[in-house]
């Protein structure tokens, strides 16, 4: 199955999307130019990674609307935007049936946050999800960061690669990826064993709770495992998204490790 983009149905109804940031764009102009209803470009200063933008956008047939860097940041205020805005029509979406159906066809790397609800969180778990070869992240639909501009720029890229799918019950979710075939293992920090105890070499899915309060009880209660990232220090927890990209990045070793041991020598 290719990564390159979010395949589903279209997000009917849903609101058109409005972000800014180099990588961000850059991801949209590479893998859904067909989006793009609208692209502003900073006049000034002139920069070597806006100007690839534009000669991007431009060999794509799509026109740029060029603006004064105070004016763009006057009409989008909030948006660290770095002197590029996008308006896209809304991205595909990719429910818990098409997420089960990719997995039936191979996918086997699946992050689920459970009450993360800070969209840099929410951006930066994307980043590692994507860098690690997840090829989801599920979250259910409430008490739930949304992908708003600013998790998209976190994401730098990323959100246009790795779907979000929102979920109404995120236990019921895993219990039906468990069907599908994956194993399910959630970070707590009292478990008994720990992270580097757990075979992740099967397909997976990674469950992350929020920083402090952790997973829900249905939530827990749906993972074949419980896992704990051992600590040395005094603070008691990682930030969600550290501890997602140490645990994301020890199922990458793990399988290359598997993958190295299988070659002849």
């Amino acid at each position: 199955m290719s990564r390159s983009g979010q395949g589903g149905k279209s997000g009917k109804g849903a609101r058109a999307e409005t972000f800014g940031g180099i990588h961000a764009v850059a991801a949209v102009l590479q893998h859904a130019p067909q989006r793009i209803k609208r692209l502003q470009l900073a006049t000034d200063p002139v920069e070597p990674a806006l100007e690839r933008l534009l000669q991007r956008a431009q060999g794509l047939g799509i026109s740029v609307e060029r603006v004064g860097r105070e004016r763009l940041d006057q009409h989008h205020p909030g948006f660290q935007n770095q002197g590029v805005i996008v308006h896209c029509t809304p991205r595909p979406v990719v429910d818990e049936r098409g997420l089960i159906a990719r997995v039936r066809d191979g996918l086997d790397l699946v992050l689920a946050l459970d009450g993360v609800t800070d969209p840099h969180n929410l951006g930066a778990c994307l980043r590692t999800a994507d860098a690690a070869g997840a090829g989801a992240v599920v979250m259910p639909r409430h008490h739930s960061a949304a992908l708003t501009p600013a998790a998209i720029k976190v994401a730098s890229g990323a959100a246009e690669t790795v779907p979000v799918v929102s979920v109404g019950n995120l236990a019921r979710t895993l219990a039906s990826l468990k069907d599908a075939g994956m194993w399910t293992v959630g970070l707590a920090g009292e478990a008994q064993q720990s992270l580097y105890q757990v075979d992740l070499r099967p397909p997976t899915v990674l469950v992350m709770g929020a920083e402090g309060e952790g997973m829900r009880r249905l939530t827990r209660e749906a993972c074949d495992h419980l896992a704990r990232i051992p600590m040395e220090g005094t603070v008691e927890s990682l930030n969600v998204s550290v501890a997602t990209g140490v645990t994301l990045f020890e199922v990458r070793r793990q399988r290359l490790g598997a993958a190295g041991a299988g070659q002849p020598g």
